[in-house]
C-alpha cells in the first residue's frame, strides 16, 4: 500500500509532461498541415519515360 504514495505523484508528473509535450507540439506547428503530408506520399515524382530505366537495366547490356 505504501507504493501508491510514490505512484500517484509519478503519474501526475507523467501526465503533466504529456500535456506539456502536446501543447509544445501544437504551438510549434506540428499539426498545421495534416492533409499536405498525407497526400504527398501518393504523388510519384520519379517516374521516367524510358521503360529500360524503370527496370534498372541498360539497353547496351
Amino acid at each position: 500500500m505504501e507504493v501508491i504514495y510514490g505512484l500517484i505523484p509519478g503519474m501526475i508528473l507523467l501526465g503533466l509532461v504529456a500535456v506539456g509535450v502536446l501543447f509544445w507540439a501544437a504551438r510549434s506547428g506540428q499539426f498545421d498541415d495534416m492533409e499536405g503530408e498525407a497526400s504527398r506520399i501518393l504523388m510519384d515524382e520519379d517516374i521516367t519515360s524510358d521503360p529500360s530505366e524503370q527496370n534498372g537495366r541498360d539497353e547496351n547490356s
